[in-house]
């Protein structure tokens, strides 16, 4: 049942109404509202639906799906707008997204939204967002909890490290993006997984950090909860010991921990080059590889990564901006007598195999900057940002994906040649 008038009175009340902009853009929606609703469901347009929740037909209301694609990122003020009246009046909101960035999805949760589910809906994931919905809240506990107390159960369980008191001195790993959008953050998160799966038999420990301290994003790829302890870390590394350090992880899987960016962005020269080496030295003292995702910005303590990284990746595209960039950091590297040659060049989006005029360019590219290019990547399309977006590396999201095929053969390689000489890689 849909039409973009007001609904009409009907014997069966209506439950639910899917709030869009043209719901034929999401067909895939109306086939799961018909399965799990029947015909107790409408659909409204953002104005209408203002309009209809002080209607008498709305009293029946459970839940709205607001369904919007990156067209309406624009209009992010009417959403709220629309999310607002609907917990006025008691009823839910389901977040129904197509192409839109993490920034817009956390704005709208946090203004009420309910629930999230990406589109195209996964298998049953409607109704199953519905029955957690109409399920009764938990009744409150009788036995009074103080608030630190209850704070603390909200957040994760603190990592508890384990190194039998042995040092694993741990290869260290960076990336850094010469330019935006080039995917060294896409390259770091899915490398940290691709080498915890690297050995079956003996699977590696795995730490990734966020260095870019203000606009860092990796705890958005994983999902992960940033904590208040970061910052207190950062702020005091010379007590840090191996329980302070647990305390600022966070865990994705049992082998692989993150240390994600503060939760407020901060000053990239609030921490110095011996707080970022404490850091690195505790890391690689308790797992077997340490990632580290640098900001683009070169700062201070820049060098003190670069000194201590075995193999430090520098992502680019086959662009002018990479390419001058590119040539910039070379200078700058070699004016301050820096290790440069240390930077293994990838090419992200790089030409397909049939693409003889896009090889040629590559070719050209690296003869112009004086350059070897070691790692190409193909351009894994639209899901990586779908795979970003619902917080699961793409091996878990897209195994299939040609870009997660070529990261998981990346970490093979480093993992065997850690295996024959840690200090090679």
């Amino acid at each position: 049942m849909t039409s973009n008038t007001p609904i009409q009175e009907d014997p069966s009340p209506i439950l639910a109404c899917t709030v869009c902009r043209d719901v034929q853009n999401f067909e895939l929606l109306i086939v799961d509202m018909e399965e799990t609703l029947g015909e107790q469901w409408g659909d409204l347009s953002f104005n209408d639906a203002l309009q209809f929740f002080d209607q008498p037909d709305a009293q029946s209301l459970e839940f709205i799906a607001l369904a919007i694609d990156d067209y309406d990122e624009d209009n992010l003020s009417q959403l709220m707008e629309v999310i607002s009246a609907a917990k006025g009046r008691g009823i839910r909101t389901i977040l129904i997204a197509e192409d839109v960035t993490p920034a817009s999805l956390h704005k709208l949760l946090r203004h009420g939204a309910d629930e999230f589910v990406p589109y195209p809906l996964p298998s049953g994931e409607l109704k199953e967002v519905i029955e957690r919905l109409r399920a009764p809240d938990p009744q409150p506990q009788s036995v009074e909890i103080p608030v630190t107390q209850a704070v603390q159960q909200t957040e994760a369980p603190a990592v508890v490290l384990q190194n039998g008191g042995q040092s694993r001195e741990g290869v260290v790993i960076a990336t850094h993006g010469l330019a935006g959008g080039t995917g060294a953050t896409t390259l770091a998160v899915n490398l940290a997984w691709e080498l915890v799966k690297a050995d079956k038999k003996d699977i590696p420990s795995v730490c990734l950090i966020d260095l870019d301290l203000q606009f860092g994003s990796i705890s958005t790829y994983l999902d992960l909860q940033r904590r208040e302890a970061v910052f207190e870390l950062l702020s005091d590394t010379e007590g840090m010991d191996a329980d302070s350090f647990g305390q600022a992880l966070v865990q994705y899987d049992e082998h692989l921990h993150v240390l994600t960016s503060p939760t407020d962005m901060i000053p990239l020269d609030l921490v110095s080059s011996e707080d970022i080496e404490r850091i690195l030295d505790t890391a690689r003292r308790h797992f077997d590889y340490v990632i580290v995702d640098m900001p683009s910005t070169l700062v201070q303590w820049s060098e003190t990564v670069l000194n201590a990284a075995h193999v430090y990746f520098a992502t680019l595209e086959i662009d002018m901006r990479s390419a001058q960039n590119t040539m910039r950091l070379k200078r700058a590297l070699q004016a301050e007598d820096l290790p440069f040659e240390k930077l293994r060049y990838v090419l992200n989006r790089s030409p397909k195999f049939t693409d003889l005029a896009g090889k040629s360019r590559v070719k050209r590219l690296a003869e112009s900057l004086d350059i070897s290019i070691d790692v190409l990547l193909p351009d894994g399309g639209r899901q990586v940002m779908q795979g970003s977006d619902h917080g699961q590396p793409l091996a878990v999201s897209a195994p299939k994906n040609p870009l997660r095929k070529e990261i998981a053969k990346l970490a093979v390689n480093l993992h065997s040649l850690d295996q024959t000489d840690p200090k090679a890689a």
